[in-house]
Protein backbone atom coordinates (compact mmCIF):
# COMPACT_ATOMS: atom_id res chain seq x y z
CA UNK A 1 0.00 0.00 0.00
CA UNK A 2 1.25 3.50 -1.05
CA UNK A 3 0.01 6.68 -0.40
CA UNK A 4 0.94 9.34 -2.69
CA UNK A 5 0.92 13.49 -2.92
CA UNK A 6 -0.82 14.64 -5.95
CA UNK A 7 1.46 16.31 -8.33
CA UNK A 8 1.67 17.35 -11.52
CA UNK A 9 2.55 13.53 -13.13
CA UNK A 10 -0.37 11.67 -11.45
CA UNK A 11 -2.75 14.70 -11.59
CA UNK A 12 -4.31 13.29 -14.48
CA UNK A 13 -5.14 10.16 -12.31
CA UNK A 14 -6.53 11.78 -9.77
CA UNK A 15 -9.01 13.44 -11.90
CA UNK A 16 -10.24 10.13 -13.08
CA UNK A 17 -10.62 8.81 -9.71
CA UNK A 18 -12.20 11.80 -8.59
CA UNK A 19 -15.11 11.37 -11.31
CA UNK A 20 -16.01 7.76 -10.02
CA UNK A 21 -16.38 9.58 -6.52
CA UNK A 22 -18.90 12.47 -7.65
CA UNK A 23 -20.51 9.32 -9.82
CA UNK A 24 -21.30 7.65 -6.80
CA UNK A 25 -22.23 10.39 -4.30
CA UNK A 26 -24.38 11.99 -7.45
CA UNK A 27 -27.80 10.07 -6.37
CA UNK A 28 -27.13 12.12 -3.05
CA UNK A 29 -26.10 14.91 -4.36
CA UNK A 30 -28.21 15.65 -7.20
CA UNK A 31 -24.82 16.51 -9.44
CA UNK A 32 -25.01 16.12 -12.91
CA UNK A 33 -22.38 15.33 -15.34
CA UNK A 34 -22.12 18.36 -17.85
CA UNK A 35 -22.04 18.05 -22.03
CA UNK A 36 -18.76 16.10 -21.89
CA UNK A 37 -19.95 13.52 -19.43
CA UNK A 38 -17.97 15.42 -16.47
CA UNK A 39 -19.07 16.29 -13.08
CA UNK A 40 -18.04 20.25 -11.60
CA UNK A 41 -15.74 19.24 -8.38
CA UNK A 42 -16.39 20.25 -5.46
CA UNK A 43 -12.65 20.22 -3.84
CA UNK A 44 -9.54 20.40 -6.06
CA UNK A 45 -5.94 19.82 -5.23
CA UNK A 46 -4.23 23.72 -4.54
CA UNK A 47 -2.74 25.63 -2.41
CA UNK A 48 -5.17 24.78 0.57
CA UNK A 49 -5.69 21.24 -0.35
CA UNK A 50 -3.85 18.19 -0.72
CA UNK A 51 -4.72 15.38 -3.03
CA UNK A 52 -3.64 11.76 -2.18
CA UNK A 53 -3.64 8.42 -4.29
CA UNK A 54 -3.87 5.36 -2.49
CA UNK A 55 -2.11 2.59 -4.87
CA UNK A 56 -1.99 -0.87 -4.55
CA UNK A 57 0.42 -3.28 -6.20
CA UNK A 58 0.94 -0.07 -8.13
CA UNK A 59 -2.76 0.34 -8.68
CA UNK A 60 -5.06 2.94 -8.27
CA UNK A 61 -7.30 2.25 -5.14
CA UNK A 62 -9.00 5.29 -4.11
CA UNK A 63 -8.00 8.71 -3.44
CA UNK A 64 -8.00 11.68 -1.05
CA UNK A 65 -8.54 15.71 -0.90
CA UNK A 66 -7.39 17.23 2.36
CA UNK A 67 -7.84 20.67 3.56
CA UNK A 68 -5.89 22.82 5.86
CA UNK A 69 -7.79 25.07 7.45
CA UNK A 70 -5.38 26.46 9.40
CA UNK A 71 -2.17 25.63 10.91
CA UNK A 72 -2.60 21.75 12.30
CA UNK A 73 -6.51 22.18 11.71
CA UNK A 74 -7.29 19.92 8.77
CA UNK A 75 -10.69 18.62 7.14
CA UNK A 76 -11.36 15.39 5.14
CA UNK A 77 -12.91 16.81 2.36
CA UNK A 78 -13.27 13.80 -0.36
CA UNK A 79 -12.31 10.25 0.44
CA UNK A 80 -13.36 7.34 -2.36
CA UNK A 81 -12.11 3.49 -1.97
CA UNK A 82 -12.96 1.81 -5.59
CA UNK A 83 -15.51 -0.79 -4.74
CA UNK A 84 -13.37 -3.83 -5.77
CA UNK A 85 -10.76 -2.70 -2.71
CA UNK A 86 -12.90 -2.03 -0.33
CA UNK A 87 -13.64 -4.17 2.71
CA UNK A 88 -10.70 -4.93 2.37
CA UNK A 89 -9.25 -2.67 5.38
CA UNK A 90 -7.60 -0.45 3.02
CA UNK A 91 -9.89 2.59 3.92
CA UNK A 92 -8.78 2.12 7.37
CA UNK A 93 -5.56 2.28 6.50
CA UNK A 94 -5.22 5.02 3.91
CA UNK A 95 -7.36 7.31 6.53
CA UNK A 96 -4.65 6.46 9.24
CA UNK A 97 -2.17 6.91 7.46
CA UNK A 98 -2.68 10.37 6.10
CA UNK A 99 -3.68 11.33 9.75
CA UNK A 100 -0.22 10.20 11.30
CA UNK A 101 1.53 12.88 8.37
CA UNK A 102 -0.35 15.57 9.75
CA UNK A 103 -0.96 16.15 13.50
CA UNK A 104 -3.61 18.63 15.09
CA UNK A 105 -7.35 18.63 14.93
CA UNK A 106 -9.00 17.02 12.23
CA UNK A 107 -12.96 17.05 11.28
CA UNK A 108 -14.81 14.70 8.60
CA UNK A 109 -17.88 15.34 7.53
CA UNK A 110 -20.82 13.78 5.82
CA UNK A 111 -24.01 14.36 3.71
CA UNK A 112 -27.45 13.39 4.87
CA UNK A 113 -28.12 10.11 2.52
CA UNK A 114 -24.47 8.68 3.38
CA UNK A 115 -25.58 7.15 6.39
CA UNK A 116 -23.19 4.14 5.09
CA UNK A 117 -20.51 6.82 5.27
CA UNK A 118 -21.12 7.69 8.66
CA UNK A 119 -20.76 4.33 10.20
CA UNK A 120 -17.37 3.87 7.96
CA UNK A 121 -15.82 6.92 9.90
CA UNK A 122 -16.97 6.21 13.08
CA UNK A 123 -15.16 2.89 13.32
CA UNK A 124 -12.34 4.22 11.30
CA UNK A 125 -11.93 7.18 13.63
CA UNK A 126 -12.85 4.92 16.66
CA UNK A 127 -10.21 2.82 15.89
CA UNK A 128 -7.41 5.18 15.63
CA UNK A 129 -8.43 7.74 18.30
CA UNK A 130 -11.33 6.03 20.43
CA UNK A 131 -10.95 8.39 23.58
CA UNK A 132 -10.72 11.78 21.92
CA UNK A 133 -13.62 12.32 19.29
CA UNK A 134 -16.81 13.74 19.45
CA UNK A 135 -19.63 13.64 16.55
CA UNK A 136 -22.55 16.31 16.35
CA UNK A 137 -24.72 17.51 13.53
CA UNK A 138 -23.45 20.81 11.98
CA UNK A 139 -24.89 23.14 9.22
CA UNK A 140 -22.41 22.96 6.84
CA UNK A 141 -22.67 26.83 4.71
CA UNK A 142 -21.96 24.38 1.42
CA UNK A 143 -23.58 21.19 2.11
CA UNK A 144 -26.09 21.90 4.59
CA UNK A 145 -27.28 19.52 7.43
CA UNK A 146 -24.41 17.17 8.01
CA UNK A 147 -22.97 14.93 10.51
CA UNK A 148 -19.55 15.46 11.70
CA UNK A 149 -16.67 13.81 13.73
CA UNK A 150 -13.72 15.88 15.07
CA UNK A 151 -10.87 14.07 17.01
CA UNK A 152 -6.93 15.15 17.18
CA UNK A 153 -4.14 13.52 16.49
CA UNK A 154 -1.11 13.71 18.40
CA UNK A 155 2.51 13.37 16.43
Amino acid sequence: MDIVLVNEKNWPLYLQLVQYYEAEFSAITQKKPNAQGLFELDVQPGPEVNGYLLLIDGLPAGLAAIKTIQTHQYEVCEFYIIPSFRQQGLGRHFAHGIWKSSPGEWQVKQIQGAAYATLFWRKVINDFSPADSYEDQYMDAYWGQVTRQTFHVVS
